[in-house]
């Protein structure tokens, strides 16, 4: 019988992830030259991609622990390790807490927790003052200088990022405990801090003129995540194995993990990175599934794609300069900068010309799943009638069942609440035509199906076009019209010709909307499969 191996799924220590036998893919070359290059360090990368198991090596490194990283690449790097106090902040303890004093508590108690572990006096004070005075108290006390680690920095934030009156108090709590860090310079060894967003207005960012990001520099768009290289030498039986699950090839077991899991670069010149938390627990369940999403979703980002009126037909291949999304949170004018900062859109391309970035999003998990949290969180239906209708959806589309799907669409559509988009009034026709574009572009990209919406042709624009696997749907919406004109314009102006050396039966689909109900009153279908 094969030993069993464990992966890291879920687990953020690195002493476990050494002492348990886990399978660790070796970040510790990075780990060394990032220490001796830099003192002060930001790093930006979305939630579930191995920060916090970053903080914990790194903890453990400056602490001196040479036994757990005997065979890793620093094993032979590094020759003097060491003990220096390192204080390991987990500041994402704080989300959640909706009374100002319940984040105070949570910071006076892991004040307590590190004054205990080294044996100091328990103080008073503010967290700031707390935090001041042990920093300098471990240098004086052991001779080294203090590492500290601020873990999710921007977690009690991202609560409040959208109630100003309370964002304002939360920043004041946080910043009186981060400001610390650059009055203690002379005490301290090394400072790591990690996020999701940057907000500038912290005196952690305007006061440390020798912060470095490291968010978006090529050299460590590797240091979290699972590189393609990585992925096939460390996790080689894995794939294997699950490909014998799947009855396929390990070529093409390599291929659906790529498409379903790869895609993020951090950088211009980023290696393809794979999302660890997802690619762990697929070794561990033997299943590929949406791991990212189910993990949970976090509202902040819906409730900034609506103050800002965000286009869903416009986040994909979207061409723009990296001032429009590596911006400091506060300065946002649209929701592209968290989109891009939380994961959910990535670098997809980079022109040194004009030195835009091309932006999409990473893949197959991060798109549908995307897709199906927006019918959920932006339009206040439970995920439960989502799925339900996903499932229903799907099952009839793979039967070729285009009746059957479109009876499944108008009844859908009706349950949703009329969402809009920020407009007052919508009584012009155009609008109500573009909201179900919007919602027929969402429920085909929840099966990650090339979705296109009002398309060029050489005689006007089609209103959506989907690549199914096996054919191509054309449709025209008509929220002032029937069914049979809606064809009638497909046929009229040629908006299927195009699709035609697709080599895949072309089915055009005219559909009427009503005002009154909000969903498909009529639909006439043309072309079989």
């Amino acid at each position: 019988m094969l030993p069993i191996r464990l992966y890291t799924a879920g687990i953020a220590d690195f002493e476990s992830v050494r002492q348990d036998g886990r399978i660790y893919v070796d970040k510790t070359d990075l780990i060394y030259k990032l220490t001796i290059e830099s003192k002060f360090v930001f790093l930006s990368r979305p939630r579930r991609f191995g920060k916090s198991l970053l903080c914990s090596t790194l903890k453990y490194y400056f602490q001196g622990r040479k036994d757990l990283f005997e065979g890793l690449a620093i094993g032979e790097l590094e020759k003097d390790w060491k003990q220096h106090p390192v204080l390991h902040f987990d500041i994402s303890a704080c989300k959640n807490k909706w009374e100002m004093n319940q984040i105070i508590d949570e910071l006076h108690s892991q004040l307590d927790y590190h004054e205990e572990k080294y044996g100091r006096p328990k103080t008073e004070g503010s967290p700031g003052t707390r935090l001041k005075k042990l920093i300098q108290a471990l240098h004086k006390d052991t001779g080294l200088k203090t590492v500290v680690i601020l873990d999710e920095y921007d977690a009690p934030l991202l609560d409040y990022l959208h109630k100003p009156e309370q964002l304002t108090e939360v920043r004041r709590i946080i910043q009186e405990f981060y400001q610390v860090v650059k009055v203690c310079d002379a005490d301290e060894q090394f400072v790591f801090i990690t996020g999701i967003t940057k907000f500038s207005q912290l005196s952690i960012f305007s006061t440390l003129n020798n912060l470095r990001n490291i968010s978006m520099m090529p050299q460590y768009s590797a240091l979290c995540g699972i590189t393609k290289t990585e992925l096939q030498t460390v996790f080689d039986e894995d794939i294997q194995a699950l490909a014998e699950r799947y009855k396929c090839t390990k070529e093409t077991m390599f291929e659906m993990l790529k498409q379903q899991y790869d895609g993020y670069h951090f950088s211009n010149e980023s290696d393809d990175i794979f999302n660890p938390f997802s690619l762990m627990n697929v070794f561990t369940d033997q299943w590929l599934d949406y791991y990212w999403f189910s993990s949970g979703t976090p509202t902040f980002l819906f409730e900034a794609m609506k103050r800002f009126n965000t286009n869903l037909l416009e986040l994909e291949q979207l061409n723009v300069p990296s001032s429009q999304f590596d911006v400091p949170t506060e300065a946002m004018t649209s929701a592209l900068p968290l989109l891009y900062q939380a994961g959910y859109l990535t670098i997809k391309g980079y022109d040194f010309y004009s030195r835009n970035y091309t932006l999409d999003f990473p893949n197959a998990e991060v798109k549908v799943g995307f897709m199906d949290n927006f019918l959920s969180s932006m339009m206040g239906i439970y995920n439960a009638n989502t799925q339900g209708f996903a499932g229903n959806f799907y099952a009839s589309l793979i039967r070729h069942d285009i009746e059957g799907a479109m009876k499944l669409m108008q009844a859908f559509f009706a349950y949703i609440p009329y969402l809009d988009f920020g407009e007052k009034e919508l009584d012009d026709i155009a609008k109500y035509e573009a909201y179900y574009e919007v919602l027929t572009y969402v429920v085909f990209s929840i099966f990650n199906y090339r979705t296109f919406t009002q398309v060029k042709v050489a005689r006007g624009r089609s209103d959506v076009v989907v690549f199914m696997r096996d054919a191509v749907y054309v449709m025209e919406l008509k929220m002032r019209g029937s069914a049979q004109e809606a064809l009638d314009q497909i046929n009229s102006k040629d908006y299927a010709i195009p699709y035609q050396a697709e080599g895949k039966p072309v089915v055009k689909i005219g559909i009427a909307f009503s005002k009154e109900t909000k969903t498909v009153s009529d639909w006439i279908i043309e072309g079989n499969l």
